[in-house]
């Protein structure tokens, strides 16, 4: 899946959700605190500054709204700032089709993936509700504690089903899951719909190319 017309990097559109926070409650607040609560999300912003280790959004969103000195639940906040990115979620079209295929061949299925920074896992999982019957374990970032390069939700998912991390098939399309798959050391796919090579797959059909 993939959020339409966002980047990999979020940074430029924070002001929209602080935006809508400052609307909805009809707070009063500086452009100047406005600014400093956009440079400390960017600090949690791994693609900016790395990082494995995962925040939950709570801890962020307290830690960044502390300028504005509000005594609004920081769920309300957290809540109405993804709202005002107005995100549009689309599946790409061979993947249902895909996970099913998988499961009519006895596929085990499990998702590990890491959350835009500060998003809780609720809003992930909505936006991803049509996949979710066809996945066996859901792990993201949120849940294992740590993100991308770090093995720790493939070890995780390994000790679910009782499987060698090694047998594990790891589908990814960053360089990010790449790096995962070799501190697993597990097979590694890499589907890359743009810039494409020999390794790689260009979508989810031709996984039976490389799993048959």
């Amino acid at each position: 899946m993939q959020y339409i017309g966002m980047p990999r990097s979020w940074e430029d559109f924070y002001y929209k959700g602080f935006e809508k926070i400052i609307r909805k409650f009809k707070y009063p607040i500086t452009q100047e605190v406005v600014e400093e609560s956009v440079q400390m999300l960017k600090e949690f912003n791994p693609r900016i500054h790395y990082r494995e280790l995962e925040y939950s959004a709570e801890y962020i969103f307290t830690k960044i709204l502390e300028p504005w000195h509000m005594d609004i639940p920081v769920q309300c906040c957290i809540q109405t700032f993804w709202s005002g990115l107005q995100l549009k979620a689309e599946i790409y079209p061979e993947t249902i089709h895909v996970l099913q295929e998988l499961k009519e061949k006895g596929y085990t299925i499990a998702t590990l993936t890491d959350l835009p920074s500060a998003m809780p896992d609720d809003i992930f999982r909505r936006d991803i509700s049509e996949l979710l019957d066809y996945i066996d374990y859901y792990v993201s970032s949120s849940v294992a504690g740590y993100r991308k390069p770090n093995c720790k939700g493939l070890q995780m998912i390994s000790e679910k089903f009782s499987i060698p991390i090694t047998k594990l098939i790891f589908v990814g399309d960053e360089e990010k899951d790449r790096r995962t798959a070799m501190n697993a050391n597990c097979k590694f796919i890499w589907v890359r719909r743009t810039e494409k090579n020999k390794e790689s797959i260009d979508n989810l059909y031709q996984l039976w190319k490389v799993l048959e």
